[in-house]
């Protein structure tokens, strides 16, 4: 059975985050939707890692935006991985799973962000089986005005109404929200709309019961693959 939920940067409870271990770690466990975020290297390659510098995640220093891709490469995780390739990411879980690729997007940050990742979607001939999110609405209004086919969606710290004028505007079939904030006329709202809310990060096993038992509908982005596979699974066979 597929565990319907978002594996978030892959399994970072037991791998590095946002490596192909970790990915494969969640496709191992049946997971329907890997999560990951994208930079961009100086030479403009979408990589997968979460902070627009290496600092936390790596042994190397400085901004992801400072390095090439070649240059890189070069760095380790703790668990001695290198940071993949977008590209890379997107054929591990091709036919496997689908994929929330946020961008890191940061206002004028990373020049042609929006188109890079968009041709290399294209390249893995993954269009239906992504769709691509960002705090910065300003980035996922590009990649709206760049394809009208690819599926976007909203990251929101808090749930406001004001996002849904802007979700019709851009055809957002996304919203994601921090799960703390999570309502039954929020949840009601968006299944009115036709919208899909996901709640992040639950990594609590009582929140994650009460938010099954609450809202079915809703989808988990977790960083505690198992406890959550446990409690899906659980919660099916009732």
């Amino acid at each position: 059975m597929s565990i319907v939920g978002l594996a978030h940067r892959g399994y970072p409870k037991k791998y590095p985050e946002n490596t192909l271990f970790s990915f494969q770690a969640a496709l191992d466990l049946s997971y329907s939707h890997l999560e990951l975020d994208v930079n961009l290297t100086k030479d403009g390659v979408p990589v997968v890692i979460h902070d627009p510098t290496v600092n936390r995640t790596t042994n190397g220093k400085g901004l992801v935006l400072d390095y090439t891709w070649d240059e890189l490469q070069k760095l380790r995780t703790n668990g001695e991985q290198s940071i993949p390739t977008l590209e890379q990411v997107l054929n591990l879980a091709k036919g496997k799973a689908k994929v929330d690729i946020e961008l890191k997007q940061s206002g004028s940050l990373y020049t042609g962000m929006e188109e890079k990742v968009l041709e290399v979607i294209r390249a893995c001939d993954v269009q239906d089986q992504v769709f691509v999110t960002s705090f910065d609405h300003y980035s996922i209004q590009r990649v709206r005005q760049l394809s009208k086919d690819i599926e976007v969606g909203l990251v929101i710290y808090g749930a406001t109404p004001s996002v849904f004028g802007f979700a019709k505007e851009i055809d957002a079939k996304y919203i994601s929200v921090k799960y703390i904030y999570l309502t039954d006329d929020y949840v009601r709202l968006c299944e009115e709309k036709g919208i899909q809310l996901i709640a992040w990060t639950i990594d609590d096993e009582d929140a994650m019961r009460q938010i099954r038992k609450q809202y079915p509908d809703v989808w988990v982005c977790t960083n505690e693959l198992e406890k959550w596979k446990a409690c899906f699974l659980e919660m099916a066979s009732k």
